[in-house]
């Protein structure tokens, strides 16, 4: 089956932010919930971005960074969201595959199966899980952009594209099969150079294993404010593949040893009472 992905052209963009809204429409998430912690309110703070960050309730988030060239003031325009990494670090770090890739190659997310521990935050280069923490329960959830594959809002399964797509008005979110808008965006990108925007670049193509949110950028992914080389940590290679089996196999021996330990009583107990 043909892995799925999104084109983003930040060539078209206008930051209207219609995927802001259809994500959170679609999603259900409201911008603050009264019960938790750590929710970003809207509100007016000197910039056209709103809200100011991403959170547990805003999934995707425009960014505009103001740059000058050539005596001029011009804005870039940048999707803040999960950027579905071949290579995930939320993924490796994830102790009970809460996080994992969808057979589309996608990184898919249970939320009930999550502990709240955090380390998927840590992991990702791109700065994006947001967590939360319920007051009256104590519950630490974490939350991210699924694909709209949430359980009961699945668009993906119903063979629909994601809200995003589905309300951008310029075509500058594309949904498809990740070979297609890779040969899509590389002639994109060709256009643009040949037009004279010589720092023209696709990002994502091979980032990490290949990411599943691509970038047609007419500049340096750097004056974008994206990584350009993004790199999963040596701590989280380190916990995945070193210390996290470790902590099993400790834990493992632990048990064991409770369990004999609780077996040698149970037969001197035995023993006391002949």
């Amino acid at each position: 089956m043909a892995e799925k992905a999104i084109l983003y052209d930040a060539t078209k963009c206008t930051a209207c932010r219609g995927c802001q809204v259809a994500c959170k429409q679609w999603n259900e998430n409201d911008e603050v919930i009264p019960t938790e912690e750590n929710g970003v309110a809207s509100k007016n703070w000197g910039s056209y971005e709103n809200p100011p960050d991403l959170s547990p309730t805003t999934w995707l988030k425009m960014r505009f960074t103001e740059i000058e060239a050539g005596g001029k003031v011009r804005w870039l325009f940048t999707r803040q969201a999960c950027m579905h990494c071949t290579d995930a670090g939320c993924v490796r770090v994830c102790p009970n595959g809460s996080l994992y890739h969808h057979e589309l190659g996608f990184v898919a997310y249970n939320k009930d199966t999550c502990t709240g521990c955090g380390y998927c935050i840590d992991a990702c280069p791109f700065d994006v899980p947001r967590s939360t923490r319920n007051i009256i329960t104590g519950i630490a959830k974490m939350d991210k952009c699924t694909f709209c594959t949430t359980p009961g809002l699945d668009r993906i399964a119903e063979g629909w594209e994601p809200a995003c797509v589905k309300t951008c008005p310029t075509g500058a979110l594309k949904y498809g099969d990740r070979d297609d808008l890779v040969a899509e965006g590389k002639k994109r990108v060709q256009t643009l150079q040949t037009a004279g925007w010589t720092n023209a670049n696709l990002y994502g193509e091979n980032e990490l294993g290949g990411l599943h949110v691509l970038y047609v950028l007419d500049d340096s992914p750097a004056i974008y404010g994206l990584p350009v080389s993004p790199q999963i940590s040596a701590a989280t290679i380190a916990w995945k593949d070193a210390i996290q089996p470790v902590g099993w196999a400790v834990g493992g021996l632990t048990i064991v040893g409770l369990g004999m330990n609780w077996l040698v009583a149970r037969a001197n107990a035995k023993k006391e009472a002949k």
